[in-house]
């Protein structure tokens, strides 16, 4: 791999840190993702391969260890640290770098729902929300909701529905998801359509803007 070959911290961090796809692999750790399969779902445009190695330079640089007798990941306490830098980073990018047509993917607003809806949110019973995305390509998915765990399907998972969110294009449901977008704007101006029980409805607009980063000193939008 590419080094600097200079002595400055910054340097040395981001022979590391900046290594494409590794902030998005360490974002996945820090969101829960403990397993290869787990962290590859949420980067999927890369190669097994490549991810494997990933996970080994992270770990013979001490930001990933694998708890003996388990194929599981989890940060040291150097991994958890970069959370400070994965928050500053993101809430730079969400200030600073507007969103573009090929970023408006609903199959990564669906993953991100799995991993970031908190259980302790979730109704006893199971549920199962279906969303059908007509745009910039027809898609269907299939969020269940099963204490304590999330899923997503692209194949119906019973014969019924408990609600239903109909999405004229991704991009609504990924500024919703940005926080760009409340459920009640988008349903306003005819771009999103839910069909369900109330209370279901008010729990699905709960997910909206989860994304966002936290405010980090120093960082701020234009003036």
């Amino acid at each position: 791999m590419a080094q600097y070959g200079d002595y400055c911290p910054l340097s040395r961090a981001a022979e590391i840190f900046a290594t494409r796809w590794t902030p998005l692999i360490v974002r996945n750790l820090q969101m829960g993702c403990t397993t290869f399969n787990a962290i590859h779902a949420g980067v999927p445009g890369v190669s097994r391969t490549l991810l494997s190695q990933r996970l080994r330079m992270l770990e013979h640089h001490g930001i990933l260890e694998r708890p003996a007798g388990t194929r599981q990941y989890a940060l040291t306490v150097a991994g958890q640290q970069l959370g400070v830098v994965c928050n500053a980073l993101g809430r730079w990018g969400e200030l600073w770098i507007e969103l573009a047509p090929d970023q408006f993917d609903a199959s990564k607003v669906l993953w991100a729902l799995s991993v970031r809806i908190d259980e302790e949110t979730l109704p006893q019973d199971r549920c199962v929300v279906r969303f059908d995305v007509a745009a910039p390509q027809s898609e269907h998915f299939w969020l269940v909701l099963d204490r304590p765990t999330v899923e997503v399907c692209r194949r119906p998972v019973g014969d019924h529905d408990d609600l239903v969110v109909r999405v004229g294009h991704a991009e609504t449901l990924v500024r919703w998801h940005v926080g760009e977008l409340s459920l009640g704007q988008a349903i306003h101006a005819g771009q999103m359509q839910v069909d369900g029980p109330r209370w279901l409805e008010r729990l699905f607009a709960s997910w909206g803007g989860t994304v966002t980063y936290p405010q980090v000193a120093g960082i701020g939008g234009p003036a």
